[in-house]
């Protein structure tokens, strides 16, 4: 009798325990309040992390300033990571909304640019090239932060457990795409060529030691002969960070040559799919160009004013690896893109042709 009454207990206990979870997990919002506390947790950890790295990013900003012996370091790291920015023009609108953003992201540019050369007015170009792309990285990455921030802010605030839950699973994708970035502001402050330098060293092998002449801002063109092909190779002016204005300089070169071009050929990095090999080199129509549009048009414009193809050759490789020191893999790419671009000019060029090549990409450390 006694065990069949201690088993009657269990089985009432067990059913009460039940009713309750029950209850508890249907008719309240405790599922949900514990969720929201689970991802509040784990994404405040997570914030933490990118916070560290801006951090980390600004430090070492800072600490390559004073090096330099740059004056009012905080403030100009501070006004470089809250004073810039640029609003795009209207859309709804289209009429001339190239020559719109263009004005503005020059503007940007320019103003950025001066307000630099104000505080190190004895800095060499080059120099305050790779000074302007490290801080905005850094920028770039404290934008990112503020961003992630403002979603963690507004879910704890409104106990939005679905939005911490998004940011839960992102971050640390984001984490992991974010560490080269702090790293590469320091590759940017040395001066050492990066993987996205592989348009400039393609433009650097066929243009040789010919001299480099300025067409544009930033943006230096070199002509040379392949086999009674004129050459005219344009890239970012080295061997400071920059990428020059490859598209202005481009209808500028075409304009020069009365728009008797036979052909047009872009060289820059791409971005790889996962599971493509690093260094992969691929051929395809258009212009090979990660801009957002005015330099682009550009390109297309001239090809389309003088009749003449327009060819895209690509290095592929990783987010990391196009901001890190060049590796070997994207070095070896670089030769098989030189040798492609060769093989273009012989084989679909005539002697007597005008073709014009453009190294897009960040030309640090690339004469």
């Amino acid at each position: 009798m006694i065990n069949m009454q201690t088993g009657g207990d269990w089985n009432t206990l067990i059913s009460i325990l039940f009713w309750v979870v029950f209850m508890l997990y249907f008719f309240t919002d405790l599922p949900q309040k514990t969720q929201f506390m689970r991802y509040e947790r784990g994404v405040a950890a997570r914030l933490g992390v990118v916070e560290g790295l801006v951090k980390e990013s600004i430090s070492k900003v800072k600490t390559y300033l004073v090096k330099l012996g740059v004056s009012n370091v905080d403030a100009l790291v501070n006004n470089t990571l809250e004073g810039y920015f640029a609003i795009e023009p209207v859309s709804i609108e289209p009429t001339d909304i190239i020559k719109r953003l263009d004005h503005i992201i020059t503007v940007n540019e320019d103003k950025f640019k001066s307000d630099l050369q104000k505080a190190m007015p004895n800095m060499g170009r080059h120099m305050l090239n790779n000074i302007a792309v490290s801080l905005s990285v850094t920028s770039a990455l404290y934008t990112v932060y503020k961003i992630l921030r403002h979603y963690y802010l507004i879910g704890r605030k409104y106990e939005n457990w679905i939005l911490l839950m998004q940011l839960y699973l992102m971050l640390p994708q984001l984490v992991r795409e974010l560490i080269p970035y702090v790293k590469a502001v320091e590759t940017f402050a040395k001066g050492v060529p990066v993987g996205d330098s592989v348009g400039p060293v393609v433009a650097y092998r066929l243009a040789g030691l010919s001299p480099r002449i300025d067409i544009e801002e930033d943006t230096v063109y070199s002509v040379t002969e392949i086999e009674g092909r004129k050459i005219y190779v344009i890239k970012a002016k080295g061997p400071g960070a920059t990428v020059g204005r490859p598209g202005k300089a481009v209808a500028k070169m075409a304009e020069m040559l009365g728009y008797k071009v036979a052909r047009i050929i872009t060289i820059d990095a791409a971005l790889k799919l996962e599971g493509e090999p690093t260094g992969l080199v691929a051929e395809g129509s258009g212009a090979a160009i990660g801009d957002i549009g005015p330099e682009k048009i550009e390109i297309e414009r001239v090809a389309v004013r003088c009749n003449a193809p327009l060819d895209a050759v690509i290095v592929k490789m990783s987010n990391e690896e196009a901001i890190k020191p060049m590796t070997k893999d994207v070095a070896e790419g670089v030769e098989k893109a030189y040798q492609m671009v060769l093989e273009i000019i012989r084989n679909r060029t005539k002697p007597g042709d005008n073709v014009i090549i453009v190294g897009i990409g960040n030309t640090v450390g690339v004469y």
